[in-house]
C-alpha cells in the first residue's frame, strides 16, 4: 500500500508511517472534527508480486459543521436532509423550510447600556443570518437575508494590537451591526451566492489604482513533520499582501507581502478543490501551493499585482 498524499512535484515520494505513543484516539477525533483531513490513497492488492486489484481513494473526512461551512455534502437526498435538519434543530431553532448553510464561531458587538462583544456561533441559513448562543439558548442577533443592504469587511485593531477582520452588516432599518467570525469573508461569499446584489456596492469600491480585497475558499498545502497535508481555509489578497488562514487558526498560516512573492504559475497536481492544477507561488522563503476554483484567474491577478509592485519600485528608484 502506498500513500500518495499530495506533495509538490519535487517531493512526491510516499510518506513513511509514523507512530506517536502520546497521541490518543480522542486527539485524532478532535483533529477530524475541528479541521478535517483530505485523503488521496492508491491501494494495490497483489499476490506473489502480481498486482490483482487497484483502489484509488479520494476522500474528505471532517466534522459535520466543517462540512457545512465549506459547502460540502450539499447533494443529499431528502431523507438525509430531513435527518440533518432535525438534528440541527435540537440546538438551533429553524423556521419552516429553513436549512443551515454554514456555521462558525463568532459573536456580535452589542451597543446597549454597555458596549461589549457577545460570543456565540454565527449561522448562515437560506433565510437568515443569526448569532446564536447554545448555553443558555438565546438568539443574540438576527436578520433576514432579504433585509441586508450590504456586507462589508473592516479591519480592527484589538487590545492586544492584533488586526482582526470584522463583518459589517448594513440592514434595511438603517442600522449597521458589527459581527466577529472565524471566517468573515466566507460569510459574505456564502450570502452573496444567494443574493448577488450584496456584492460590494460601487460606492464602497476602493479608489482607482488600488486593489480591492478578494476573498475565496482555498486549500493550502501545509508542510508538517510527517509530510504534507491539504487544509481548508480562506485566501485573500488586497493592496499589501496575500494571506491564508483556516477557520480554527488564530493567526494567518500564510501572510506574504507582494515584495516576498517572486513568481506565480500553475502546478500540475490535483487538489481537494477538484481542479487539475494548483496555484503555485514562488517566494523568498520557498514554494507555496493552494487549491481553489478557477486558479487561472488568480494567476492573472497575482501576476498583475507583482508586476505593478515591480514597476512602482522602478519608478521610485528613477525618481531618486
Amino acid at each position: 500500500m502506498t500513500d500518495s498524499t499530495f506533495r509538490p512535484p519535487e517531493q512526491s515520494v510516499p510518506m513513511e508511517p509514523t507512530r506517536n505513543p502520546e497521541v490518543s484516539l480522542s486527539d485524532l477525533i478532535t483533529v477530524l472534527l475541528d479541521k478535517g483531513t483530505y485523503l488521496n490513497l492508491d491501494l494495490i492488492i497483489s499476490v506473489a508480486d502480481i498486482p490483482l486489484i487497484g483502489v484509488n481513494l479520494r476522500a474528505t473526512i471532517a466534522g459535520m459543521e466543517t462540512m457545512l461551512e465549506y459547502g460540502m455534502m450539499r447533494d443529499w437526498d431528502e431523507k438525509t436532509r430531513a435527518w440533518v435538519r432535525q438534528s440541527v434543530a435540537r440546538h438551533f431553532p429553524l423556521d419552516d423550510g429553513e436549512e443551515v448553510v454554514a456555521k462558525m464561531a463568532g459573536g456580535y458587538f452589542h451597543e446597549g447600556w454597555t458596549k461589549t462583544w457577545r460570543p456565540g456561533s454565527v449561522y448562515i441559513t437560506n433565510q437568515r443570518l443569526v448569532v446564536f448562543r447554545r448555553e443558555p439558548k438565546e438568539i443574540l442577533w438576527e436578520t433576514q437575508l432579504a433585509h441586508i443592504n450590504a456586507l462589508r469587511l473592516s479591519d480592527e485593531k484589538t487590545i492586544g494590537a492584533e488586526i482582526r477582520t470584522r463583518l459589517l452588516v448594513d440592514t434595511a432599518d438603517g442600522v449597521t451591526t458589527m459581527l466577529s467570525a472565524s471566517a468573515p469573508g466566507r460569510i459574505r461569499e456564502l450570502i452573496a451566492q444567494q443574493h448577488p446584489h450584496l456584492r460590494t456596492p460601487a460606492h464602497l469600491a476602493p479608489p482607482a489604482g488600488e486593489t480591492p480585497q478578494l476573498t475565496k475558499h482555498a486549500w493550502y498545502l501545509e508542510h508538517r513533520a510527517g509530510g504534507t497535508l491539504w487544509r481548508g481555509g480562506t485566501v485573500s489578497i488586497d493592496e499589501q499582501r496575500l494571506a491564508w488562514r483556516a477557520p480554527t487558526d488564530a493567526r494567518h498560516a500564510v501572510n506574504l507581502s507582494w515584495q516576498q512573492i517572486t513568481g506565480v504559475d500553475l502546478a500540475d497536481m490535483r487538489a481537494p478543490s477538484g481542479e487539475g492544477h494548483a496555484l503555485h507561488l514562488t517566494t523568498r522563503q520557498g514554494d507555496e501551493y493552494f487549491g481553489l476554483a478557477q486558479p487561472e484567474q488568480w494567476v492573472r491577478l497575482i501576476s498583475e499585482r507583482i508586476a505593478g509592485d515591480v514597476n512602482s519600485k522602478e519608478e521610485s528608484n528613477a525618481g531618486n
